[in-house]
């Protein structure tokens, strides 16, 4: 049996095509999924495989239909709407925290990509799930490194800091101001809901020349009264 005709009956409808592309489904989604799961992650190893696996029945439900019964349907309306019904899974993957920090994007987008790996796979159109599954290795692996990088250099963090009372900002500000920083964006918070927690700000940092986040952040911990700093 040559490579072409072996091809062919793995990308065909029969039951070696079916296997093949399930097991391609778990495999790709599972890959994806793990790198979601070694960092914690509420939508990991587990979801992203079986929302792939999913994903590559719909369309091999939208094959069989056309092609083994013969049904006056578009093979396409199925996949349309496993796209369309991911929205409502990776809106419930997004959250905004009492810090107003977005989480959950990076994640949320993985499990609407991993559903259309299921569907390219499903399609038998495995070169290009394949090469989608190291795209998105390599953008979730290495460019999360590279926009680390261009955001702790960058001139202009976001800061949430506790402190004992609200006059201790001014402190803060005082102390940036000297060496040519600008504060901008203030807004106060509680960091608990409880009678007597502590106040908190959340503002941002424009650096006049490019600084270390880290010693900005060291230098702000240094202000009398502060309990907690952090970059968000």
């Amino acid at each position: 049996m040559t490579f072409s005709e072996f091809y062919d009956i793995i990308c065909g409808v029969g039951i070696p095509g079916i296997l093949t592309r399930l097991i391609l489904a778990v495999i790709c989604g599972g890959v994806i999924g793990l790198e979601r799961e070694t960092k914690r992650r509420a939508a990991g190893f587990r979801t992203h495989t079986l929302i792939c696996l999913g994903a590559s029945l719909t369309t091999l439900v939208s094959q069989y239909a056309v092609i083994e019964r013969g049904l006056p349907t578009d093979p396409a309306r199925l996949g349309a709407q496993v796209i369309a019904g991911m929205s409502f899974i990776g809106a419930g993957a997004i959250i905004v925290t009492s810090r107003k920090q977005v989480k959950g994007l990076t994640t949320a987008a993985g499990l609407w990509t991993s559903a259309i790996i299921g569907l390219a796979i499903g399609a038998g159109y495995y070169p290009a799930a394949v090469m989608a599954v190291v795209l998105v290795l390599g953008a979730e692996l290495l460019l999360s490194k590279f926009e680390y990088y261009v955001v702790a250099n960058g001139r202009q963090m976001t800061v949430h800091v506790e402190m004992n009372d609200v006059g201790v900002l001014s402190r803060i500000i005082s102390d940036l101001t000297k060496d040519g920083m600008k504060v901008t964006d203030v807004e106060f918070s509680r960091s608990g809901q409880s009678v007597g927690s502590l106040p908190g700000a959340l503002f941002t940092v424009k650096l006049k020349k490019k600084l270390k986040h880290e010693d900005i952040l060291f230098r702000i911990s240094e202000t009398e009264g502060v309990r907690n700093v952090e970059e968000v």
